[in-house]
């Protein structure tokens, strides 16, 4: 806040000088001020007086203080504001209207007295204690200088800026003395407790602020610069719009201030800050006088395309319509506004009018370059001088915009003063009320001008924002001017506050929003990572890791796909994912099959020509009922390959592993029959050996049915107590499913494999010990030759089954059953079937039991 220490320190000694006993000449009647009251600018007596301050002048002159005399008292310097003037004038206007007028305060006269405040805190200080006091400089008090009971004025209009209207609001709150500023948007000026009677009929910079940061958002810039009076209106303005941005999203690479009356060195370098940086977009909540030094200071160099966004106090100045580096400027501004009959009293002026006021008269000498007290050096104005050729912001009323909320304040006092001393038509003119009693009318005041705008103040003595959107273009001749292209209102409902009418012309004359990025949109399959050391608007796009997905631009984080799905090449989205297993229309799928088939269909085919020749030696020598039953199991072995093809359910895992053990464990059993029957049928022929009635066909059939049902058993214990179900794995493959059937109880499993595995070996070690027997047949050696690939099939499949990946498990297990069936029907039956097709001389009883010398295998 500006008003600081030493501020304060200054309204303790104005105080004390003004109005303490140490300040008055000793007289115990009367005493007088030390300095001389500031005569008004523009003045006109009435019943009651209505105070108005404006900045006219921007600059004071001021000598050094040397503490051996009274300092001397705060001229205004510099160039006039004819805009100002004109606020001025705005508020004279209005208040002749008024008293025109017969609605409000009839047979009352109000009075004003305004003030230029230089757009100093003391000068505005000094004015306001004015106010309180009038402008006598003696005031006759027993015992005591005091401020007299009633204000020198009913209530005061102004100021400007917001500086000085916060010393000012804070030394009258403490008389009660009601103060309505025009212009005055300092978020601060609505806290009660400091300032207790500030009104005023601008919004608060706190509804602007965050209009601005809405903007920004709502175009897209996330990254911008920030320039700003270093006075309470930027420094306030500029700190609610910060945190605005902030909240939503957008990072600000340099927030710099300045104030006019700084040193060269300050502006410059700000100026650099400007050119150097990377932000497209700036957002300056500057007052006009910085605003003025801070584009002339841009032009002295290039400058690279700027977006500008600026604050009401500057976006509407015509004087700036002249850089056309700010073409495609926006921001919002007052809204503009006809007040009829407000440019005939501005024309109204001659040159013995403006004698009458000094502020009039140096405008008149101003705007003509002539003298109307004969001064030195200039010429005499004369009566060739005609104000309405004029074309200056006094003359120009096709902006009014500040001068329609000078308009309303003055109505919102009068008003105020018309609920105090009037009843329905009649008015007491001589009437006692304190500026309490209008100050506790202007909380309540409610109306609407005569042209169309709606009065009241809230709880904190603001309006409701209403703010048109401004823009700069270019008219058809090449000149910039303001273009209303949309509306901010406070007051509508939520979702309608801020609404566009118009198409934007952006710098440079694009049609396309610019754009003011530190960093690129991350699109969806990335996320955001913060460079070190920067705003968060400065980041890497970092794809999502594998697995994950982002599926919204600017993701912060990835989000991890469910596990049954996984993210599309893009990363943008989760797809679920392929379900693989062993099908049917799978070329590994249809390969197995055919093998199945092929080893179905021979099965039949042997079992065909052994049923044609089954009375025939060859069959009849080699056990025919277990050469059946042999048959009959391979076919079920073949068959049962099949079950493992096609999607698992939980009937097809349990048929299939029970299946297959089982159906083995008939086709080993049979052959470990037949084998015994090999080893038996020789050693019969012994002399006084009687062991073939120990091991006859029913005992080979008991011996089958004992050896299948203990695999039975164990399928039916497996079954019972943890049978396999299908599974879905998702750890084998990240981007698939391997669909299988998982073994429920591991040890059911083994136990079925290990029962087939004994049981081959068992046959392995009795065919191998009767592969010697003497016989031109001995069927005992196609068993062991069976036997030898059979185990050999088994004992590789092990490694192979637990290290093949997904189907490939499946499809080794069929491949073992096939290959295993495969050895069995062709060694065993093969030769016989040769015999018996191609070789009939050989299946005769007599060739089968003639003697061969034995050869080891």
């Amino acid at each position: 806040m500006q008003i600081t220490s030493s501020l304060v320190s200054f309204v303790s000694v104005l105080w004390m000088t003004v109005f303490s006993p140490a300040g008055c000449k000793a007289n115990p009647v009367s005493c007088r001020l030390w300095t001389e009251p500031r005569l008004p600018g523009l003045s006109m007596n009435g019943d009651f007086i209505i105070g108005g301050i404006f900045t006219i002048h921007y600059y004071t002159n001021s000598e050094q203080n040397t503490y051996t005399r009274l300092p001397p008292q705060p001229q205004c310097s510099g160039s006039m504001d004819f805009r100002q003037l004109r606020f001025a004038r705005g508020m004279e206007f209005t208040i002749h209207e008024i008293n025109n007028r017969t609605d409000i305060l009839p047979g009352i006269t109000l009075g004003y007295e305004i003030h230029d405040s230089c757009s100093d805190v003391q000068m505005a200080i000094k004015v306001g204690f004015q106010f309180a006091n009038g402008l006598d400089s003696i005031f006759n008090e027993v015992n005591s200088c005091s401020v007299s009971s009633a204000a020198h004025v009913t209530a005061i209009l102004g100021d400007s800026p917001s500086t000085p209207t916060i010393g000012m609001a804070g030394t009258l709150g403490l008389f009660g003395i009601p103060q309505v500023s025009h212009l005055a948007s300092c978020a601060c000026l609505s806290d009660k407790r400091q300032f207790p009677t500030f009104f005023r009929t601008v919004p608060s910079d706190h509804h602007q602020a965050a209009a601005l940061a809405k903007m920004v958002k709502l175009f897209g810039w996330t990254w911008i610069g920030a320039v700003r009076s270093d006075s309470d209106y930027g420094n306030y303005g500029m700190a609610a719009f910060l945190k605005a941005a902030q909240e939503e999203g957008i990072c600000v690479e340099y927030s710099e201030a300045y104030y006019r009356t700084q040193p060269r060195s300050k502006l410059e370098r700000v100026a650099d800050v400007i050119r150097r940086s990377t932000s497209r977009v700036i957002v300056a909540f500057v007052n006009i006088a910085e605003m003025r030094f801070l584009l002339e200071e841009l032009a002295r160099q290039p400058l690279p395309p700027l977006q500008w966004i600026g604050s009401e106090a500057w976006i509407t100045h015509p004087e700036f319509l002249r850089f056309n580096t700010c073409a495609g400027a926006i921001g919002f501004g007052i809204p503009r506004s006809v007040i009829p009959g407000l440019r005939e009293f501005l024309l109204d002026l001659s040159p013995e009018q403006a004698l009458k006021s000094p502020l009039l008269t140096e405008f008149w000498e101003s705007a003509f370059s002539c003298s109307l007290k004969g001064r030195m050096g200039v010429h005499n104005c004369d009566d060739n001088e005609d104000i309405r050729t004029l074309q200056n912001p006094y003359t120009d009323t096709s902006q009014l915009r500040v001068t329609n909320l000078v308009y309303e304040a003055t109505y919102a006092i009068a008003h105020a003063i018309h609920a105090v001393i009037c009843n329905n038509t009649q008015c007491n003119k001589t009437i006692k009320f304190t500026p309490w009693q209008i100050y506790d009318q202007l909380k309540r005041v409610k109306f609407i001008t005569k042209n169309g705008y709606q009065v009241n103040f809230d709880s904190n003595g603001d309006p409701s924002a209403l703010y048109e959107l401004i823009n700069w273009q270019f008219k058809e001749d090449g000149a910039l001017d303001f273009v209303t292209v949309g509306y901010y209102d406070s007051s509508k409902p939520r979702g309608q506050v801020f609404r566009m009418s118009s198409a934007i012309s952006w710098v440079g004359g694009q049609t396309e929003v610019p754009v003011s990025v530190c960093s690129e949109s991350c699109p969806p399959g990335t996320r955001k990572a913060v460079q070190k050391g920067r705003p968060v608007c400065c980041y890497d796009c970092i794809p999502c890791a594998e697995g994950e997905i982002s599926n919204k631009t600017d993701s912060l984080d990835c989000m991890r796909c469910p596990p049954e799905f996984w993210p599309n090449t893009k990363q943008d989205n989760c797809l679920p994912k392929p379900v693989e297993f062993l099908s049917w229309d799978d070329t590994l799928g249809i390969i197995l099959t055919v093998f199945s088939i092929t080893g179905t269909f021979v099965s039949v085919c042997v079992a065909v020509v052994f049923y044609k020749y089954r009375t025939s030696p060859i069959v009849r020598a080699n056990n025919s009922e277990l050469s059946f039953l042999l048959l009959f199991s391979l076919t079920l072995c073949f068959l049962c390959s099949l079950t493992f093809i096609g999607r698992p359910s939980e009937w097809s895992c349990m048929l299939r592993h029970t299946a297959f053990g089982i159906t083995f464990v008939l086709c080993i059993s049979c052959v470990l029959g037949k084998t015994i029957v090999v080893l038996m049928a020789f050693r019969a022929t012994l002399p006084g050996s009687n062991v073939m009635k120990w091991f006859g066909p029913p005992q080979q059939r008991l011996s089958v049915l004992i050896f299948t049902l203990i695999q039975v058993l164990i399928c039916v214990l497996w079954l019972k107590l943890s049978p396999p179900f299908p599974f879905k794995n998702l750890k084998l493959y990240k981007q698939k499913i391997i669909l299988e059937c998982d073994l429920g109880s591991a040890i059911g499993f083994w136990a079925v494999l290990g029962y087939i595995g004994f049981l081959a070996l068992l046959c392995f070690v009795l065919a191998f010990l009767a592969r010697k027997l003497p016989d031109n047949f001995n069927e005992a050696k196609f068993i062991t030759f069976s036997m030898l690939i059979f185990c050999a099939v088994w004992i590789t499949f092990i490694p192979a089954y637990v290290s093949s990946p997904g189907k490939l498990t499946v499809a080794v297990e069929i491949f073992a059953i096939l290959a295993s069936s495969f050895a069995l029907i062709i060694c065993i039956f093969a030769p016989k079937c040769f015999i018996i097709v191609f070789r009939p001389d050989q299946n005769t009883k007599k060739y089968i039991l003639s003697k061969v010398p034995s050869k080891a295998l």
